[in-house]
């Protein structure tokens, strides 16, 4: 049906034509100064992608003509805000980790830096608050494989753990099971007996034969009573932390064949006044002795 352009006996204006329900639509044009707007922002939009970085492109984008790019300001001003923490870090680094915390002012710069760093280089692998993953240590914990005070965490953060670094810590489990040194029952044996250690298991007569091989082969690393021994890097077997599960399947994967991390050392990345502020940041995640 074709529209019926009339004109409005009110307004005085024409209708679109269009009704809905008696109520007729006005053919009212845009106010001038709206359109001249809009054909401005239009004119300024191209205008803006001709002179400035705009287009994105395979190879990256489109410069512009211009050429504009606040790289180098950012760059600056980063540059700047480096040369300015160097300086507080400075003290940081000047000041043994034990005077540190006794400085509420150093200790507040050293924390803030801790957690900066600990964000960037640590929380993937350890966790945002230090909590461990699989695989991964806790940090908020008290069970340390090499020590939890400040001047072994020091260390640690410094020199890693199993890399090339030859100040690395290192320790190697040997493959008990995968190189033959236990027969399968006696592995499943010592995994019996292992459990009882941390409570998931009674001792008794079931697992006397367990304790006998543990005896032989396990005490030199991680104890008698199965408490560790830092001076090796044997972790202690009584703590309610396990770094790859504490099933019976997971004693035995690893008694069989030990899966044994790595951790890069950071003075290659980090200066020293980071490594100290890490350390005392990561000490007071809950877990520093």
């Amino acid at each position: 049906m074709p529209t019926k352009i009339e004109k409005d006996v009110f307004s005085g204006r024409d209708t679109t034509g269009h009704e809905w329900d008696g109520l007729k639509e006005l053919n009212t044009p845009l106010p001038k100064w709206w359109v001249y707007t809009f054909a401005a922002t239009v004119v300024w939009g191209a205008a803006f992608c001709v002179l400035y970085p705009s287009v994105p492109s395979l190879r990256g984008h489109f410069d512009g003509v211009f050429g504009y790019s606040t790289r180098e300001s950012v760059t600056a001003d980063v540059k700047a805000l480096e040369a300015q923490r160097a300086k507080v870090l400075e003290r940081v680094n000047a000041t043994p980790i034990e005077q540190v915390r006794k400085d509420p002012q150093l200790m507040a710069v050293a924390t803030t830096a801790g957690r900066i760093a600990f964000a960037n280089n640590c929380q993937p692998c350890h966790g945002a608050s230090g909590e461990g993953r699989p695989g991964y240590p806790t940090l908020a914990s008290d069970s340390w494989i090499w020590g939890g005070k400040l001047a072994d965490i020091q260390q640690t953060i410094t020199f890693g753990v199993r890399n090339a670094h030859p100040d690395a810590r290192a320790s190697v489990m040997p493959k008990f099971g995968a190189d033959g040194i236990l027969k399968p029952d006696e592995v499943g044996a010592v995994a019996d007996y292992v459990m009882t250690l941390y409570g998931k298991a009674q001792p008794g007569p079931a697992t006397a034969k367990g304790a006998a091989i543990f005896a032989e082969n396990c005490v030199a690393c991680h104890g008698e009573k199965g408490e560790g021994k830092r001076e090796v890097g044997g972790p202690s077997l009584k703590s309610a932390v396990h770094l790859y599960g504490d099933t019976r399947d997971a004693v035995i994967a690893q008694v069989t064949n030990p899966r044994q991390g790595v951790m890069p050392n950071w003075n290659t990345r980090l200066d020293a006044g980071t490594i100290k502020s890490l350390a005392l940041y990561v000490h007071a995640l809950g877990g520093g002795e």
